[in-house]
Formats: C-alpha cells, structure tokens, sequence
C-alpha cells in the first residue's frame, strides 16, 4: 500500500500538483513508518529508513496556501476548507479557537460551528478517535450554557468512539486547527467566519456552502514529522 501511495506522489509532482502530492507522500512516509515498526529484520529495516529519508527530502515537508474568502461570498463550507487535508490515516485533531461559546452571543454561532466541524470529522473518510479543544471562558452568564453544551458534543461524540478533551485559557489568541497528519490551518476569524442565518428556515440555515461568510484570510501550512524513525 505504501508502494502505491509513493508511485502516487511522484506521479503528482511531476505533473506540478504539488499540494496533492503532498498528501500522498506525507501518507507514504506513514504507512512506512508504520512497516519500519512491524519489522524485526535489521536490513530491511534500514531499507526502509533510507527510502523514508528520500521521500523527506523529496517532498520537503513545507507548503503554504493562502485563500482569501471574500464579504458575502459562499461556497466556503467546512468540508470545502479541510476535506483534502483530512486523510485516512488523521486519527488526532487539535482546535485552539477562543470563542467556542454560547449562541446568546450575537452575533456569534460559535458553539454550533464546532459542533458541524466534529460532524465533519466523524463522517471521515479520516478515522478521528480524540480531538483536542481549546477555548476561552465565555464572559457573563453565558459560562454555564457553554460548558453544558461542550459536554452533550463530548458525550455525543463517546457514541462514535471519538474522545473530545476540552481545556480552556485565558491567554489564548490565535485560531488554529492541526492534524496529526502534519497540516495546519490558520483562520483569521476561526470557526466563526459565517455570517448569521436570516431565519432558521432561510436557505443557508443548515447548508454551509450556502451560508454567506464574512471577510478572512485562511492560511494553510505543513511541517515535516520529526517522528524517532
């Protein structure tokens, strides 16, 4: 499986789809990684360790894209944003976002954002088992509802084998969501970049592709896996 994942990659970067052939080699190294470990022959091993090395140097291990979602535009869903990033073998997701709170704000659905998010990770074709969050305090009376309905997603999502640990701080700032596979996305406004629904029966309510959004910047990046070969 690992061969033709590999044989995929090159294929990819030749023809200049570099993004894509990031994702199938970064997959490649795994799915080697994985077979280094299973394999107590010290030769093969080394093989193997070697042919990780090349592929590391191949695919260089950085990448950056930047997409920029415009006033009103639509068509910005979540599955749209993260489904390429979001391969079979992502297991583990992290989601620093200060303002997963109560929908008493405003402006804000933030709390109903994350919960489509984890919708989208447990329809896969990525196999997540834990997610980490981390968020702020909600200000004011809202504390209670939000810590309420953080805990009915994590016990939602124990029914699908996920596990959802929730931390909060009250120095957090950035908004970012990482894979385990080695993507990370940055968006300016976090979660929260949709502008509110006309009324819960209007088109858009339930359909985030056709949600307008407000104006952000997303930025999305992959590191090299420093993993003990």
């Amino acid at each position: 499986a690992g061969a033709e994942v590999v044989k995929r990659a090159v294929e990819l970067d030749l023809a200049s789809r570099f993004q894509e052939s990031l994702v199938c080699y970064q997959e490649g190294i795994d799915l080697l990684l994985q077979v280094v470990k299973a394999t107590k022959d010290e030769a093969k091993k080394h093989r193997y360790r070697q042919k990780i090395s090349e592929l590391l140097f191949f695919s260089d291990g950085k990448y950056h894209k930047q997409i920029r979602i415009e006033e009103n535009a639509t068509g910005f869903g979540y599955e749209k944003l993260f489904q390429e990033y979001l391969t079979e073998i992502v297991s583990e997701v992290w989601v620093e976002d200060p303002y997963i709170r109560h929908v008493h704000q405003a402006s804000r659905y933030s709390l109903y954002n994350f919960l489509r998010f984890c919708e989208m990770l447990v329809k896969g074709p990525c196999k997540v088992r834990t997610i980490h969050l981390l968020t702020s305090y909600d200000e004011g009376n809202g504390r209670s509802q939000q810590i309420s309905g953080l805990e009915e997603i994590q016990q939602s999502l124990r029914n699908y084998g996920v596990t959802l640990t929730i931390a909060f701080s009250s120095s957090i700032h950035d908004r970012e969501i990482r894979f385990n596979n080695g993507w990370m996305i940055k968006i300016g406004r976090g979660l929260d970049y949709f502008k509110k629904p006309q009324g819960r029966f209007s088109i858009g309510y339930c359909d985030f592709d056709l949600r307008p959004c407000h104006e952000t910047t997303v930025d999305v990046f992959h590191t090299k896996h420093t993993k003990k070969m």
